[in-house]
């Protein structure tokens, strides 16, 4: 059975769908079988792993949530093997109000991926910049969350939102679900605020910081535009090496071997 685990946080430019994308393609190059979901209509994960969101041979996270299609019927082989997509489109906006008279509609997606939970190690959902009811339903369907924090202060004021609906969401339909670590990205060394921004989540938030940081790096904001993860469009960069020891942090956490 495959471990669902949400990549989230509110805020956006925190990095959250730069982590999706690598951690997937890190922990598939570790050999484990993943699946990453584009649950953003932004679908910048989708265009970020050389997709069109705009292209009508792929089916989307869209028809899924509304019943047009199963889950199956959705997935998408990238580039790299053990790793496949189910892509998203702006139509993904419409879904949560197609979905508002739909029975239990916080487990839309829950109960989509069960036929295929099985078929995977892991499965990375990138989730919207927002709390709305896909945000839930991704959250309903984790098993653990992963939040991308960018060490300034500001983000840190935003946390106590995505807490607030976390906590929520485990006291009703996901009593479960799990915060898997919060993640500092976009980390600035040289930077006084940065530093000391890690030092309060790390006081604030003890283990559930996970050692692993996510340094500033320009080929990580390059690859992208290329249609790659960074670990095929810069195998020695530090956003390369950074993710893959996220990828190696998160297998010994959930007791997995590398």
């Amino acid at each position: 059975m495959g471990k669902v685990i949400a990549i989230a946080n509110q805020k956006g430019g925190v990095g959250k769908t730069t982590t999706a994308i690598n951690l997937a393609a890190s922990l598939a190059v570790l050999e484990k079988k993943v699946l990453i979901i584009d649950a953003d209509p932004q679908a910048n994960t989708t265009s970020g792993l050389n997709f069109s969101p705009d292209n009508d041979e792929h089916r989307t996270l869209y028809e899924v949530m509304i019943g047009q299609i199963g889950i199956e019927d959705a997935l998408i082989q990238t580039e790299m093997a053990g790793l496949h997509m189910i892509p998203s489109h702006i139509d993904l906006v419409a879904a949560e109000v197609e979905m508002l008279n739909m029975p239990e509609r916080e487990s839309v997606l829950k109960r989509a991926l069960a036929p295929i939970r099985h078929n995977y190690d892991f499965i990375i959902i990138d989730c919207s910049p927002s709390l709305g009811l896909i945000t839930v339903n991704t959250l309903t369907a984790a098993d653990s969350v992963i939040i991308p924090v960018q060490p300034e202060f500001f983000a840190l004021e935003g946390l106590g939102k995505l807490l607030q609906t976390i906590r929520l969401v485990q006291g009703g339909v996901n009593p479960s679900l799990q915060i898997e670590g919060f993640l500092i990205t976009m980390f600035d060394g040289r930077t006084r605020v940065h530093t000391q921004v890690v030092a309060e989540l790390r006081d604030h938030f003890k283990d559930m910081v996970f050692k692993t940081i996510i340094q500033r790096n320009i080929r990580l904001s390059e690859a992208p535009s290329h249609g790659k993860p960074i670990i095929l469009y810069d195998i020695m960069s530090n956003g390369s090496s950074n993710y893959m020891n996220l990828a190696k942090e998160v297998l010994e956490n959930n007791g997995q071997t590398i």
